[in-house]
């Protein structure tokens, strides 16, 4: 039951995000929800409500906020936190993907997959920075961190 079930994304106020970032939101929420790991550990020597999840994820005061609950609608736990440490990792990644954007329409297949492994290493940074920040939190897998970061980018930069 350490998973995620539903996953809505507040993004009110934020600009209408483009094609190629509206398919990767899309696919990162797929993707999240066939295969997950998320769970809650004990916060202040007290067990946290079972799951499986919902997740909300939105930016608040500039701070990215997880707000989950049960499968019930019942709070389960709501974090905060700093979007300082994501900055330069969410920037890199939008720079790299916007390059190879540009790369699938014109260049050849070597220079392609040289920006794909780029763009690769560059995400799982970013989900090395999301573990780092969830320590405490939440539990969540290496492939759950990478679609979680994803989604993090679209809410960061608003689209």
């Amino acid at each position: 039951m350490t998973r995620l079930i539903r996953i809505a994304i507040d993004d009110a106020g934020l600009p209408p995000p483009t094609p190629e970032i509206e398919q990767e939101r899309k696919v990162a929420i797929f993707d999240l929800l066939e295969d997950n790991s998320f769970a809650l550990p004990p916060r202040d020597g007290r067990a946290m409500p079972e799951g499986p999840y919902a997740l909300g994820l939105s930016i608040r005061d500039r701070r990215l906020v997880f707000d989950i609950t049960t499968e019930t609608g019942d709070p389960a736990a709501q974090f905060h936190l700093s979007l300082g440490p994501f900055r330069q990792v969410v920037k890199d990644y939008f720079q790299i993907c916007d390059s190879y954007f540009s790369a699938v329409k014109s260049q050849p297949p070597s220079l392609i997959e040289t920006i794909d492994m780029a763009r690769r290493g560059i995400h799982n940074e970013g989900a090395r920075v999301l573990q780092d920040r969830l320590d405490g939190k939440a539990v969540v897998d290496t492939p759950t961190a990478r679609r979680l970061f994803t989604l993090i980018c679209v809410l960061h930069f608003g689209g």
